[in-house]
């Protein structure tokens, strides 16, 4: 079971698509960068793609709408 549950983080991003989005480029910057929001030992996910989600959920990253 993924955590955060994405029922939830819908309530932040109304798009699933959005979301993907979203999360694929944030991962994908953690990959390069090794920079994340939170001290890793807080994060429940071991894989950067769980992160995401889990900064998302925290109000850690801002969406900013054109």
């Amino acid at each position: 079971m993924i955590y955060p549950s994405i029922d939830k983080i819908l309530n932040v991003i109304n798009s699933k698509y959005e979301l993907v989005h979203i999360i694929s480029a944030r991962s994908k910057e953690m990959a390069r960068t090794g920079h994340y929001q939170m001290p890793e030992y807080k994060y429940m996910s071991k894989k950067n793609l769980g992160r995401a989600l889990e900064e998302i959920e925290s109000n850690l990253l801002v969406v900013k709408k054109d």
